[in-house]
């Protein structure tokens, strides 16, 4: 069964699947911004379309200056991107022939770019229910590794990592010469925006991976940045291409970043509607993981995979995550964003009727 590798379009889960695609249909399985765009972005969208008639800045300088006062970082830390996965692939260039290591359940971008890039990978998987990092058992594998890929907040699971452990493996990998790659894709969306931004200051072997996309609801525009030692900086860029981020991403990215009560409005919702999810998921029995952000995992612990509540939310044009190529899930589990309240609630109501159907199992 070839599914998907990765989220939304999902005529193609349906196609994989040979199940015919509902006319209406929720898609849960993409994990942006359930508020969507932020409303400047159309309120100046004839200054945006103007951009088009011009070559981008291939150096992102003006954005740049943006990122580096929001950040608290010198210009020379900071690498403007094609959204979080040219970003990934980057980084996967540079080690090229290395030997990487990642903590798994992680985004599959990861793997399939270090591959790509002739990277020697190997695989750490953390255990469930909790997926908590014990440096003691990772300390062998870090001295054996050249990089390590570290999600957190944690995409499929949602966890943020403790700040301890996390500290701690900087800290080893340090000892290790072993550099660390953070992906905090969706960090915008925990209650108080925890970062490790500021130990890039105290460590030269950490990078920091960030997304735009995620939290502004902009995926067709392809809108990420690294954090990093103005040296290791120096090193990425003769892998990225040039104009590699269009004009509109660029002038979209300069508005996204004054939108401040935009994003306290989103934590503030997602805050509100993860409460609500999780209370019904505790009364109606369904294992969820413990996330800090818009997304999280949920199964039935009566079923051994999730394959048949997969589909019977698909007959229903509830669309999951699955998580088959999430090594260590198996596809025990199904993946679901945060909607809006509309949404959620149909997802409540699909569960309900799963719930009664399969209550004796």
């Amino acid at each position: 069964m070839a599914l998907p590798t990765h989220g939304a379009n999902p005529h193609y889960l349906y196609e994989a699947l040979g199940m015919d695609m509902p006319l209406s249909y929720v898609d849960f399985s993409a994990n942006i911004n359930p508020l969507g765009p932020p409303s400047s972005l159309q309120e100046h969208w004839s200054r945006l379309f103007n951009s088009i008639i011009h070559y981008p800045d291939p150096h992102a300088v003006e954005l740049t200056k943006l990122l580096a006062y929001k950040e608290q970082l010198p210009e020379h830390s900071i690498l403007v991107g094609n959204g979080g996965a040219e970003m990934i692939t980057l980084v996967a260039r540079l080690l090229t022939g290395k030997k990487v290591l990642i903590i798994q359940p992680a985004f599959a971008e990861y793997a399939e770019s270090c591959y790509a890039a002739g990277c020697d990978v190997s695989f750490y998987q953390l255990q469930e229910p909790n997926w908590e990092l014990h440096i003691e058992s990772l300390r062998p594998y870090l001295q054996k590794s050249d990089a390590v890929f570290l999600c957190t907040p944690n995409n499929p699971t949602g966890i943020s990592f403790a700040e301890e452990s996390v500290r701690e493996l900087i800290m080893e990998c340090e000892q290790a010469n072993c550099m660390v790659v953070i992906d905090e894709a969706f960090y915008d969306f925990t209650e108080d925006s925890f970062t490790y931004a500021p130990l890039l200051a105290q460590y030269q072997h950490v990078m920091i991976l960030r997304s735009l996309t995620k939290i502004f609801a902009i995926p067709g525009l392809r809108l990420g940045y690294l954090l990093a030692d103005a040296e290791m900086i120096q090193q990425l860029k003769p892998y990225k291409p040039h104009w590699s981020v269009n004009a509109i991403a660029l002038e979209a990215g300069k508005l996204c970043l004054t939108e401040e009560i935009y994003v306290e409005k989103t934590r503030a919702y997602i805050h509100e509607q993860k409460q609500k999810l999780f209370s019904f998921f505790e009364e109606y029995k369904f294992d969820v993981s413990d996330s800090s952000i818009n997304f999280y995992l949920l199964k039935d612990s009566k079923v051994k995979d999730s394959t048949a509540m997969l589909k019977f939310l698909l007959s229903r044009g509830i669309i999951p995550r699955h998580t088959y190529n999430f090594p260590g899930l198996d596809g025990r589990w199904l993946r679901f964003a945060i909607k809006s309240k509309r949404d959620n609630e149909v997802l409540m109501e699909g569960l309900r009727e799963w719930r009664k159907q399969h209550s004796t199992l």
